[in-house]
């Protein structure tokens, strides 16, 4: 892995290991919906000029099917799944649930795409041994307790999401600039949403505490519109299959948080 890459990694696997922090400080105050739409909205109002200035607006737009596709697996599901999951399970277990992405993912390469270069030895036992390292920061007694194994499931179809987006973004998306892809995409997942959320929202903006307010500003314009930006340069550096390993850092990152 290049300088760049191991930068890029680190800043990436950091920053989403922030959400589901914010997600469960964020439920406070406002619904599913609404946090899922106004992180969309956010990033949308922050990536949207900044493409269109950049000129990577135009692209993202004649490559709408498959920007629609991203942002359906991406964001649309699985962040409902994930925010929802967040009232029902610990922090750190969602983190290690989505530590499975990158083994989707190579699964995905292998089965759909014949790229087997991952079910090598060295990399495989590597993210083996990584989830593992990552199940004992969780702690294995945690796992004992009594869990809704429907919050579980949820938890693992947005992972297998996330590592589906991942190879899209890859295959698809690769030469189309990141900005336009994302505010695209954003842009789609906040008008999904809007219907469910905007009934709600002045009651909850009225009774929303402070706290809530900053957690959504983080999840929209660092956990969303600049993550997203960086993971796309990130995928272009390193390929799919590593950048899905930036799960494991998250796992970390979202532990301490929760210690704290």
């Amino acid at each position: 892995m290049t300088r760049k890459g191991l930068i890029l990694f680190a800043l990436v696997g950091f920053i989403w290991g922030l959400p589901y922090f914010f997600i469960v400080i964020a439920l406070e105050s406002f619904s599913t919906p609404s946090i899922v739409f106004l992180r969309t909205l956010l990033g949308v109002i922050v990536l949207i000029p900044y493409a269109a200035l950049m000129g990577g607006l135009k692209p993202a737009l004649k490559a709408w099917p498959y920007v629609l596709v991203f942002g359906a697996v991406e964001m649309v599901v699985p962040w409902f799944l994930v925010t929802e999951a967040g009232k029902h399970i610990s922090s750190g277990l969602i983190a290690l649930l989505i530590g499975t992405v990158p083994f989707f993912a190579v699964a995905i390469l292998a089965i759909f795409l014949k790229d087997r270069k991952a079910l090598q030895p060295r990399p495989l036992s590597g993210m083996i041994i990584g989830f593992l390292g990552v199940a004992a920061l969780v702690g294995f007694d945690s796992l004992a307790v009594a869990i809704d194994p429907i919050y579980v499931l949820f938890v693992i179809l947005a992972a297998l999401g996330y590592s589906i987006a991942t190879i899209v973004a890859n295959n698809m998306l690769h030469d189309v600039p990141s900005a336009g892809v994302i505010g695209v995409s954003m842009g789609f997942v906040a008008v999904v949403y809007a219907p469910f959320s905007n009934p709600n929202l002045p009651a909850e903006f009225a009774g929303a505490s402070l706290e809530s307010l900053l957690a959504i500003l983080v999840l929209g314009l660092i956990c969303s519109a600049a993550a997203f930006v960086l993971f796309f340069i990130l995928i272009k550096e390193i390929g799919p299959a590593k950048s899905t390993l930036i799960t494991f850092v998250n796992t970390a990152v979202a532990l301490v948080l929760g210690i704290i």
